[in-house]
């Protein structure tokens, strides 16, 4: 007797793969700086979001030795229906992890390392501890690493984490709204628009000198006057840095596309979002919160420089 409920499903069943538009493909990791930063994140057991979220850079990245390390584990406790790392209750907090992290930067060279975490509801301080002792051990190992964090908002301890991971001393500090308000409840789920804001805010409260950045997903059925709406949200909370990239569905359970955004408007996109004051933007549909992440944040140190230079020069003239 056959057993039906692994019969696979009838063609007209199963769940229709979308065609990516050629400008949203690229080519499998196969090279050779690809194995071996991969064997150097298996060595010092340590995740990446690279791989955790299924990001399209990874090839060119793993290729350049640039790598997101995702400390706290790769178990979340939130469940968003656009990530695809896994969800459940997290094992311990790794107390070698911070020191890993710093010698997978040395080994690598890093002018630049990117800092990224799972939500962890379960720990008493929401994990904030965990990326002030990785901060400590790259300052101590690789000092000339700028050091970029891109943290959980640290629901109901938001404010005793975000001072205790300022005090740190991060150079950029990165917390992403992913979407526009109104398709919070169904993609993200876990968490509030206005407390992302407000963490945002609280970064420059503790320390102006830290730069900000937030970061938008568009494919998701968002409108344009709410995506220019966010924009507006996000200087408000004076945030330095934006990046817009392409939504792309990691697997059929996940939100679907709703739409495949342009390179043209993606670019419509980054010239509004310039005019509105942001020292920096990425808007393309490959764009993810740390593609490029040292170069972008030479170009917006660079650009706050000039500025300053420009508003000294105005005041004694």
């Amino acid at each position: 007797m056959n057993d039906l409920s692994s019969a696979p499903a009838p063609e007209d069943e199963r769940p229709r793969k979308q065609r990516k538009p050629d400008w949203i493909r690229v080519k499998a990791p196969v090279s050779k700086g690809y194995q071996e930063t991969r064997k150097l994140m298996r060595d010092l057991k340590l995740n990446t979001v690279c791989e955790e979220a299924a990001c399209p850079n990874i090839g060119e990245c793993w290729d350049k030795k640039h790598a997101t390390v995702m400390i706290l584990g790769d178990v979340c406790t939130r469940a968003c229906a656009f990530c695809n790392v896994k969800t459940g209750m997290p094992r311990l907090v790794d107390p070698m992890e911070p020191e890993n992290v710093a010698i997978a930067a040395g080994q690598m060279g890093l002018q630049h390392i990117v800092i990224t975490s799972v939500d962890r509801d379960d720990l008493p301080d929401g994990g904030a501890g965990q990326f002030v002792k990785v901060i400590k051990a790259l300052r101590r190992e690789t000092p000339d690493t700028t050091i970029e964090i891109l943290t959980p908002d640290f629901r109901g301890k938001m404010r005793s984490a975000v001072e205790a991971i300022c005090e740190a001393g991060p150079d950029v500090y990165n917390h992403n709204l992913e979407t526009v308000p109104r398709l919070y409840p169904t993609i993200r789920p876990g968490a509030r628009y206005y407390a992302s804001l407000r963490l945002l805010e609280e970064v420059k409260s503790h320390d102006p000198m830290i730069f900000t950045k937030s970061g938008i997903m568009l494919g998701l059925g968002e409108q344009r006057l709410e995506v220019h709406q966010v924009m507006d949200d996000m200087r408000s909370a004076d945030v330095d840095f934006i990046t817009m990239g392409q939504y792309l569905q990691p697997t059929p359970r996940h939100a679907k596309v709703e739409d495949f955004v342009t390179p043209k408007a993606f670019a419509a996109y980054g010239s509004i979002a310039r005019a509105k004051g942001f020292l920096q933007v990425a808007s393309s549909p490959l764009t993810r919160s740390s593609y490029h992440a040292g170069d972008d944040f030479a170009q917006m140190r660079a650009a706050r420089e000039a500025k300053l230079a420009k508003e000294q020069a105005r005041a004694s003239a």
